[in-house]
């Protein structure tokens, strides 16, 4: 029954299981690229994090160097 679901009644099709191969490579590659950027995102956030803080000093208002 399963097979007559799929559409075929022969055994598996080379070009489907090629095509499912490529696929799964396809989303395999994806994956690592996503886990990739998402560690570079995380990165740059906090770089900015810390160039935030350092932009919130208030220069004008910083008390003046004793001499």
């Amino acid at each position: 029954m399963a097979k007559a679901l799929l559409g075929y009644v022969g055994g598996p099709d080379p070009r489907l299981l090629a095509e499912m191969r490529r696929l799964q490579q396809r989303v395999q590659d994806l994956e690592s690229e996503l886990v990739r950027m998402q560690a570079e995102n995380d990165a740059l956030t906090v770089a900015s994090r810390e160039e935030s803080l350092l932009s919130s000093i208030d220069v004008t208002h910083a008390e003046p160097a004793l001499a």
